[in-house]
């Protein structure tokens, strides 16, 4: 059976996050929830809803998702997740994201470092020297503007 994969962020990253893997895995809505954490909303609410976000997805097993480690999502995270049947990892990202779902049918503690590796390995400096970013060169005879 499939770990379920609740997003608790600050609004709307947490829905957007969703939108966007739902985009690459229309399949998953089922198994993927996702909490808005709206301004000045008491902890309690917030994790009274995360409690019953977890119960409605139905799995043995969840990996929870925050944005950021200290901020109220997590916070609230942490007041519900048990650490045997469920995990938290703070910091997601939409390739974290990805990649989780893509592996979501492997064991909890797999899925927490497949998750941990894709967001890291996500994040790097891209080139801008690529040639199709360069300017024309006025002696550049073929004005191919495809690259290939």
């Amino acid at each position: 059976m499939n770990i379920g994969i609740l997003i608790i962020a600050h609004a709307p990253i947490a829905s957007a996050l969703r939108a966007g893997v739902l985009h690459v895995f229309p399949d998953a809505a089922q198994g993927i929830s996702a909490l808005d954490v709206p301004p000045n909303e008491p902890t309690e609410a917030t994790a009274a809803t995360a409690r019953l976000m977890l119960s409605q997805l139905n799995t043995p097993n969840t990996l929870v998702l925050t944005d950021i480690f200290g901020a109220t999502p997590c916070n609230v995270a942490q007041k519900v997740v048990d650490g045997v049947h469920s995990r938290l990892v703070a910091g997601v990202n939409l390739p974290m994201l990805l990649r989780t779902v893509n592996y979501r049918q492997e064991p909890l503690d797999v899925l927490v470092a497949r998750a941990l590796a894709g967001g890291i390995q996500s994040i790097m400096q891209v080139a801008v020297t690529a040639p199709q970013n360069q300017p024309r060169k006025p002696h550049d005879q073929h004005h191919n503007d495809h690259s290939q």
